[in-house]
C-alpha cells in the first residue's frame, strides 16, 4: 500500500487488474501443464498395459520348454521397430529370459509388491534418461512351471522434449497475455474513470462568483451520479452560506455607517460655529446615545462570534422560567401600556441553563413581539412541559410573516418586508442572539406565523427538569 499511496487511481486499478490477471494466468498455466502431464501418464499406462496383455497372451500359449526357448526370437520379430519400448522377461528375479537391448531395470520395479499392484513406476537411469514401467507375474501353460516376471517400460524422452517445448511456449504466451491484459486494464481504467475527469473539469470551473453552477449528475454513471449530487448539495450549502455572509457584511457596513455618519455630520455641524453650552450638551447627549447603540452592536457581534466558535461558557443552574418571564413582563409592561397591548403568562417549567442568557433570549422575543404587535393587541407567553423537554412560546397578534421570510428571521441583520423592519433602538441581532443562546443550551428556536398570529418557540432539550 505504501507503494500505491502516491500513485494515481488509474495506476492503482491497472496494477491491481494486471496482478489479478497474472495470478489467474499462472494458475491456468499450471493447470494446463498438469493436465498434459496427466494425459501423457495415462497414455503411457495404456500402452504399457496393452503390451503387458500381449505378453500374457503370448506366454499363455506356451506349453513346452521348447516353445519357451523360441519365445525371444518371436519377441524380437514382434517388437522390432517399437522405439523407446523396453521389455524384459525373468525366470525368477535373477535369471533373465529375454531383454531388449540396453535394458537397465531398477530392483524396485521387480519387487513382489510392485508386480502384484502393477502400478506405473518412474525412474531415471545412469544416462539421466527417464522411464515409466510396470511389472507382473505371468503364468505359462507349462505344467508345474513357475510364473515368469514380465516387465514393460517406455522411455519418456519424447514426452520430456515435448513438455519442455510446451512449457516454453506456454509461459511465453502467458507472459505476453499478462502484458496485454495489463495494457487492456489500463485502457479500461482510463476509459472507466473518464467521468471523474469531467467532474474535475466542471468543479474547476466553479469559482466564488459562479457558485450557482452545478454538476450535470444525470450525465454521469450511477455510482458517480451520487457523488455529483453530493457535491451539488455541498455547493448549494456553500452558496447559501456565502450569500448570507455577503448579506451580513453589507448589513454590518450599513448598520455601522449610519450611526458613524450621524455622529460625524452632527459634530461637523456643531463645530461650524460657536454654540451655547446647552447646545453642546444636547449634541454630546445625542452622540452618547449613538455611541451606546454602537457599543451594544459591537457587544452583540462579539457574543455571536464567541457562539460560532463555541467559546460561550454557561453558568448553568436550575431556572424557573415562569419567574423569569414574569419579571420580564413587568419590565415590558410600561412599553406595552403605551400601545394598549395585553401581556399574559400561562404555565410554568424549570430548565437547566444560564439564567442571564435565558433571560436575554426571552427578552429579545418579548421586545420583538411588542414591537410588531399593533395597538390593542395581545402577547401571550406559554410554558409547556412534556417528555421531549420544556417549550417556551411567545405568541403575538400582528401581520403574518410570509413563509419565504421565516427561515431567514434568525439571520443577522436580516430585514423582511416593511411591516417587520427594525425600528427604534434595535440592532437587528436579537433573534440571531436568541438562536445562539438556545444552541449553546442544546435547544433550538423556531418560528411559525399564520392567520395574524406569530409564535416563536424555544425548545429546551430533554435533560432539563420541570
Amino acid at each position: 500500500m505504501i507503494f500505491l499511496a502516491p500513485k494515481s487511481l488509474t495506476f492503482r486499478l491497472t496494477l491491481l487488474f494486471a496482478t489479478v490477471s497474472t495470478i489467474v494466468l499462472l494458475l491456468l498455466g499450471l493447470l494446463i501443464g498438469t493436465l498434459v502431464e496427466k494425459h501423457f501418464e495415462e497414455m503411457d499406462t495404456e500402452v504399457l498395459t496393452g503390451k503387458l496383455e500381449f505378453l500374457k497372451h503370448a506366454l499363455s500359449d506356451i506349453k513346452t520348454q521348447k516353445e519357451l526357448n523360441e519365445l525371444p526370437h518371436k519377441l524380437n520379430d514382434v517388437l522390432n521397430g517399437h522405439s523407446g519400448l523396453e521389455v524384459a522377461l525373468y525366470l525368477g528375479e535373477k535369471k533373465p529370459l529375454y531383454l531388449t537391448s540396453g535394458t537397465m531395470l531398477p530392483d524396485a520395479l521387480l519387487t513382489p509388491e510392485q508386480r502384484a499392484h502393477q502400478q506405473p513406476y518412474l525412474w531415471v537411469d545412469e544416462a539421466n534418461m527417464s522411464y515409466r514401467g510396470i511389472s507382473a507375474d505371468i503364468q505359462t501353460s507349462i505344467a508345474d512351471a513357475p510364473p515368469i516376471i514380465a516387465v514393460v517400460a517406455t522411455s519418456l524422452r519424447m514426452h520430456e522434449h515435448f513438455m519442455e517445448s510446451f512449457r516454453t511456449t506456454l509461459w511465453t504466451v502467458m507472459a505476453l497475455a499478462a502484458l496485454l491484459t495489463g495494457f487492456l486494464g489500463w485502457l479500461a481504467a482510463w476509459r472507466g474513470l473518464a467521468p471523474l475527469q469531467d467532474i474535475r473539469r466542471s468543479a474547476a470551473a466553479i469559482t466564488a462568483d459562479r457558485l450557482n453552477q452545478r454538476l450535470a449528475a444525470n450525465d454521469f454513471p450511477l455510482e458517480l451520479a451520487e457523488v455529483a449530487e453530493t457535491l451539488n448539495a455541498m455547493l448549494a450549502r456553500l452558496e447559501s452560506s456565502f450569500r448570507r455572509l455577503s448579506d451580513f457584511s453589507s448589513d454590518l457596513a450599513h448598520e455601522l455607517r449610519t450611526p458613524v455618519s450621524n455622529l460625524l455630520t452632527q459634530t461637523q455641524v456643531t463645530l461650524s460655529k460657536t454654540r451655547t453650552l446647552n447646545k453642546y450638551q444636547d449634541v454630546l447627549a445625542s452622540n452618547s446615545e449613538e455611541l451606546e447603540r454602537l457599543s451594544r452592536m459591537i457587544g452583540d457581534m462579539l457574543f455571536l462570534a464567541k457562539s460560532d466558535n463555541d467559546l460561550i461558557s454557561l453558568n448553568s443552574k436550575e431556572v424557573n422560567l415562569a419567574v423569569e418571564v414574569q419579571a420580564l413582563l413587568e419590565f415590558y409592561n410600561i412599553l406595552a401600556e403605551e400601545k394598549d397591548i395585553e401581556l399574559s403568562l400561562e404555565g410554568d417549567g424549570i430548565v437547566i441553563g444560564d439564567p442571564l442568557m435565558l433571560r436575554r433570549a426571552v427578552s429579545n422575543l418579548l421586545s420583538n413581539a411588542i414591537r410588531h404587535t399593533p395597538e390593542r393587541g395581545t402577547v401571550v407567553v406559554r410554558i409547556k412541559w412534556g417528555g421531549d423537554g420544556v417549550m417556551l412560546s411567545v405568541e403575538n397578534t400582528g401581520p403574518t410573516i410570509p413563509p419565504e421570510q421565516r427561515p431567514r428571521l434568525f439571520d443577522r441583520f436580516y430585514r423582511g418586508d416593511a411591516a417587520r423592519q427594525r425600528t427604534g433602538d434595535g440592532t437587528g441581532l436579537g433573534l440571531a442572539i436568541t438562536q445562539s443562546i438556545m444552541h449553546a443550551h442544546g435547544g433550538d428556536a423556531t418560528v411559525a406565523s399564520e392567520n395574524g398570529l406569530t409564535r416563536f418557540d424555544l425548545t429546551f432539550p430533554p435533560h432539563t427538569k420541570s
